[in-house]
């Protein structure tokens, strides 16, 4: 999410939005498949192609069909035990929205139904919260979000437990890390990702000096108190250092940085594209496709605005059935949030591409 100074009026008129968007049918059903571990069934699962491609398509995709309440901003999705799919965004409250079928979308409440009182030192008394990532580890879903205002670096990150996900039943679990003016980073956009050798990091950052990783413990989800080093992964050198929005993705052998370039929350005339780099290990150096280093302004494009499709970014790629899926978000011509969805393919050097 961009940390420019207009980005509290420009993040309310989002949530306005957010109430009655909808998004209209776009391509096809195959592009509108998404993660999760356990089986799918009923049309979605014929949706699913034999085999991804493996060279991307002429020109950037439409996202894939999406109905009911389709209205999202920093959107991330799990898949739960019961096989259906839940999604929690930015909003008051932290919004919930859940699926059967990765296609329909339905309104299932809010994580904090009685506020976060907890945040109001970063907000400024606001319910609005920030960029959750949810995930589903152990026997219990993980959230992670953030607690900041508008072109502030004053920003917190969560940590909220829920043994079932829905609204209402989640646990605050206290604070992972937070920034001020004392420190060069911003403390909003979490994202968990876990390394081959099974090693926790929550990745995180926001204009400033980019994105960086801490490692945290498995065994709470909180902060190593062992390893407290912040480390670099990416800083942008132009614009402003606008970029954010980080997810860490482990696939054949490399782990995958996807962040965001340039600015949300603006409506149409939002700038935001989504860049990858890899690495061989989960604390970098990434590099893109040209070599050049993340931290050095580096990042491969592989999706930005097209038509009537603008400013797709802040992504989360999950795993589905043997498909790997890219949610985000994008905004209409009319200005409105919207959930966007599609598959990833890889190329034969490795390197994803939307499809």
């Amino acid at each position: 999410m961009p940390h420019s100074p207009s980005r509290l009026a420009a993040l309310g008129l989002a949530a306005a939005m957010l109430a009655t968007a909808a998004v209209a049918g776009a391509v096809s059903a195959v592009q509108a498949a998404t993660r999760g571990t356990a089986p799918v069934t009923g049309p979605a699962a014929a949706a699913l192609p034999a085999a991804a491609p493996t060279a991307p398509p002429p020109s950037y995709p439409n996202p894939g069909r999406v109905t009911g309440s389709t209205g999202a901003h920093d959107p991330a999705v799990v898949r739960t035990p019961n096989g259906a799919y839940l999604l929690a965004a930015t909003g008051d409250n932290l919004p919930l929205k859940t699926s059967t079928d990765r296609v329909t979308w339905r309104d299932a409440g809010v994580v904090w139904p009685g506020g976060a009182p907890w945040t109001s030192a970063y907000t400024g008394g606001g319910a609005n919260l920030w960029a959750p990532d949810i995930s589903y580890r152990d026997g219990r879903f993980l959230l992670y979000y953030s607690a900041s205002t508008f072109g502030s670096q004053r920003s917190a990150i969560f940590l909220a437990t829920s043994p079932t996900g829905a609204a209402g039943s989640w646990t605050h679990q206290g604070l992972i890390i937070e920034s001020s003016g004392t420190v060069g980073y911003n403390a909003i956009d979490p994202n968990l990702f876990v390394d081959a050798a099974g090693q926790w990091w929550l990745a995180f950052g926001s204009f400033w000096t980019g994105i960086k990783s801490i490692r945290l413990d498995p065994a709470t989800g909180k902060r190593s108190t062992t390893d407290t080093a912040v480390r670099a992964l990416a800083q942008r050198q132009t614009a402003a250092g606008a970029v954010e929005a980080p997810f860490v993705y482990r696939h054949g052998g490399f782990y995958y940085l996807f962040v965001s370039f340039d600015l949300c929350c603006r409506g149409a005339a939002s700038t935001y594209r989504i860049m990858v780099g890899r690495s061989a290990a989960p604390t970098g150096p990434f590099t893109d496709r040209n070599g050049t280093a993340l931290t050095s302004g580096g990042g491969t494009q592989i999706l930005a605005g097209h038509g009537s499709i603008h400013g797709p970014g802040h992504p989360a790629v999950l795993a589905d059935n043997g498909q790997d899926v890219l949610f985000y978000h994008y905004y209409a011509d009319s200005g409105a949030a919207r959930l966007g969805i599609n598959l990833l393919g890889w190329d034969s050097a490795g390197w994803p591409f939307v499809y």
